[in-house]
């Protein structure tokens, strides 16, 4: 488990590139891989890897297939930096939100802004992800944990907003608009939205898309009002 609290950035030294898999070695920032081992697991820009060979400042990650095909790792160059955490300990705090590493899609930056002091990165998330996402809920982008500002549903958008530290400790500070970041969604946003969904659909059925139109097409916007009823409240169906 991770906890999205980003602890540097690490570089491509070198890559192996095999059919269906790509062998990474990267070296980290000073004191990143104090007692790091073989088997240890990393998050790289959120995806979880499993340590094959280290030395001294460094460490080399298999990355197969369905992580390439899931992530922004594919397009992995020597000399790209990525965000790096170790794995959580017990009794550690949790600054973040819990993170697997197990990443859900890709995010594309559709805009940047630069308010003073901070900087907002906008994305466009597939169709599919964007109902997981709320405004004030968290995300993680690229293994950072980060609060969702603001979501744009109908155009599957969101932003975040970055303050100073934040970049300095991260690469967010080098992207631009069209590139693409890692996304994991938060399991507990997903369990939820689609245990309501899953109801909805079998007590609705063939209804459900037209209460959606009626609501304005934004899609989980029956989720979101479901999640927001208050504590003790009941469906129909839960009262005896």
């Amino acid at each position: 488990m991770f906890t999205g609290i980003v602890k540097g950035c690490a570089s491509v030294r070198e890559i192996e590139r095999r059919q269906g898999l790509y062998s990474l070695l990267l070296d980290f920032p000073t004191g990143f891989d104090e007692g790091l081992e073989i088997g240890a697991s990393v998050a790289v820009d959120g995806c979880c890897l499993t340590v094959t060979r280290h030395g001294s400042g460094w460490a080399a990650f298999d990355v197969m297939q369905e992580s390439l095909a899931r992530t922004t790792l594919i397009d992995a160059r020597v000399s790209d930096h990525f965000n790096v955490e170790r794995a959580a300990r017990d009794g550690a705090e949790i600054g973040g939100h819990p993170l697997s590493g197990h990443i859900d899609c890709t995010a594309t930056i559709v805009n940047i802004a630069t308010p003073e002091n901070n900087k907002v990165i906008t994305l466009e998330l597939p169709a599919e992800w964007a109902r997981y996402v709320f405004a004030k809920g968290y995300i993680a982008v690229n293994g950072c944990s980060l609060t969702v500002s603001d979501m744009d549903r109908a155009q599957h958008r969101f932003s975040v907003w970055f303050i100073p530290e934040t970049l300095r400790a991260t690469t967010f500070d080098a992207k631009s608009v069209g590139q693409s970041v890692n996304i994991e969604i938060e399991r507990s946003t997903q369990v939820t939205v689609d245990t309501i969904r899953g109801y909805l659909e079998e007590r609705l059925g063939p209804l459900l898309p037209r209460l959606e139109a009626l609501l304005g097409g934004n899609a989980g916007s029956l989720e979101q009002q479901l999640a927001a009823l208050p504590p003790g409240h009941t469906t129909p169906e839960q009262k005896s």
